[in-house]
């Protein structure tokens, strides 16, 4: 007779099996630049989603691949200068450098006006929210709500970080007709900005939730972090997808399925939590 656990061990053993027998099934099916590799592009230098070979995004693009019965090759890359050159750099083109294009590309805006731009590629499966948010000195900056005029009053007095050429660079510079631009201040990386804060040198920082979260991980309770909901806001959330050449349709079939398969068993969830990054669903 079999013992409860012994059972329970061989049944686990079946199902692991007959896994790995459906992945190399659907490996054979999916046509990828190279056999038996997923090829997945991720930004460079973009912590906590991905930089030298760790992030949220990059493991991602592992568990896709794994799902899909692959051999995932992370590929880094800088950004240009928008997304429109990024998707045809890494997607359905490549760089005239030479860098090649890769199967799927993360961290991609699920947006309509963007897809109607890109023709040549299928932007699909978000799966994540991303939206902007304020860390800040608690003694020196109050709860940023309401309307701009009351909630970055303060910043006509203390400064405020944001990292450049960035969503909440656009917003600071341009809201209340400009008065807080002498009071925001540049940096190379949300990570530099945080730090600033932490030195005293700025009394907040503007950035995506996602990348406060990451760079402030070690802040302790000294800071308060919060969402950005004020009406002049126009953009309050994006979702985040990925994207392969719009006539790559069997592979986005699959990448879909494994992004449904990673949301619904909780192993999303999990690589947001091992990173400190609140996943927020689409």
């Amino acid at each position: 007779m079999w013992s409860k656990r012994t059972l329970l061990r061989s049944l686990t053993a079946v199902a692991l099996a007959a896994a790995s027998v459906g992945a190399s099934a659907l490996a054979e099916t999916i046509q990828t630049m190279t056999p038996g590799r997923l090829r997945v592009a991720v930004y460079d230098d973009f912590q906590p989603y991905s930089g030298g070979g760790k992030g949220v995004d990059v493991a991602i693009g592992r568990e896709l691949a794994k799902r899909l019965g692959l051999e995932p090759e992370v590929v880094e890359f800088t950004a240009d200068e928008d997304m429109n050159d990024d998707l045809r750099n890494m997607v359905w083109k490549g760089h005239y450098l030479g860098t090649r294009p890769a199967d799927v590309m993360l961290h991609v805006p699920v947006d309509q006006r963007l897809a109607a731009r890109n023709e040549q590629v299928r932007i699909f499966a978000p799966y994540h929210l991303e939206s902007l948010a304020v860390i800040r000195d608690p003694v020196r900056v109050p709860p940023v709500t309401g309307s701009a005029a009351r909630a970055l009053e303060v910043f006509t007095r203390e400064r405020i970080g944001v990292e450049t050429a960035s969503l909440a660079d656009d917003f600071l510079l341009s809201v209340l007709n400009g008065r807080l631009r002498d009071n925001v201040v540049h940096y190379r990386s949300v990570a530099d900005a945080v730090a600033a804060m932490k030195a005293g040198e700025i009394s907040a920082v503007m950035a995506t939730r996602a990348e406060i979260e990451g760079a402030a991980a070690d802040a302790g309770s000294r800071f308060e972090l919060g969402p950005v909901t004020m009406p002049e806001l126009r953009i309050q959330g994006w979702p985040l997808g990925m994207a392969v050449k719009a006539d790559a349709s069997d592979l986005a079939d699959a990448l879909a399925r494994a992004m449904q398969e990673i949301q619904r068993d909780g192993t999303l969830a999990r690589i947001f939590e091992s990173h400190g990054i609140t996943l927020s669903k689409p």
